[in-house]
């Protein structure tokens, strides 16, 4: 890797850093837990998640998963963006496979109208 390209390379790890140090935040506000509590009930000290969203320390792969179980994602829910609060999605989800096919039809069109007013 020459200079340019290893400057391109640290800025994409960086901008990477900051997604998960705000994914932890945006995830730990939505299950409305300190971040002083969620370190502790993960079993590390007070401040190992604060260490985290604050750019000192990221959390290795086997903490990752413990933080995704702890938040109810799954990895994949967590480098998802636009799913900003899986654990209503997974409810409303669990929810939806009670209804017949007609009323799935309804939530469909619904959902469909809720989207298009966004736009």
């Amino acid at each position: 890797m020459d200079e340019k390209d290893m400057e391109e390379y640290d800025l994409e790890v960086e901008q990477f850093a900051k997604f998960i140090r705000d994914r932890i935040t945006e995830l730990r506000i939505k299950k409305d837990v300190s971040e002083n509590r969620m370190s502790l009930e993960l079993g590390n000290g007070k401040s190992y998640i604060n260490n985290i969203v604050s750019g000192r320390a990221l959390p290795r792969m086997e903490q990752f998963l413990q933080i995704c179980t702890y938040l109810d994602v799954t990895p994949e829910e967590f480098f998802n963006p636009d799913m900003h609060d899986p654990s209503l999605v997974k409810e409303t989800s669990r929810m939806m496979e009670k209804l017949d096919q007609e009323e799935l039809l309804g939530v469909r069109e619904i959902i469909r109208l809720l989207l298009k007013q966004k736009d």
